[in-house]
């Protein structure tokens, strides 16, 4: 806020808020969903050691359990895709396959077991 005084009357300058009313609606949504975007990117998650990795699907199989998978594959942005959720199926030499969907061996970056979460505490 800034206060000019000009010819004995003071005028206080609203500075970046008087220009609020010039953007479009449509600049606003935008950006909104700009930054709705960007909070929503999946997170980094700690490399596994492919011991790590073996002994949770091994057990996730057993148990009839839920896991969710992070694939070391990202996008042009960087930013890893999001975790492949579901139960093991099954699997073959080169990888596993999670409710109709392959995941190879080699591709998986961490994965853990969900089975005992509830549907709304599941953050991918």
């Amino acid at each position: 806020m800034i206060i000019i005084k000009n010819y004995g009357k003071e005028y206080i300058d609203r500075g970046m808020i008087k220009w609020n009313g010039m953007y479009l609606s449509e600049h606003t949504e935008a950006r909104y969903n700009q930054q709705t975007a960007k909070l929503n990117r999946p997170k980094q998650k700690t490399a596994m050691t492919t011991q790590e990795i073996q002994t949770i699907l091994v057990e996730a199989y057993k148990n009839s359990c839920i896991v969710a998978i992070q694939k070391e594959e990202r996008n042009l942005d960087g930013d890893y895709s999001p975790d492949i959720v579901g139960n093991i199926l099954g699997f073959d030499e080169l990888g596993l396959f999670i409710d109709h969907q392959k995941v190879d061996f080699d591709e998986i970056r961490h994965v853990e077991i969900l089975s005992n979460a509830k549907w709304f505490e599941i953050h991918l």
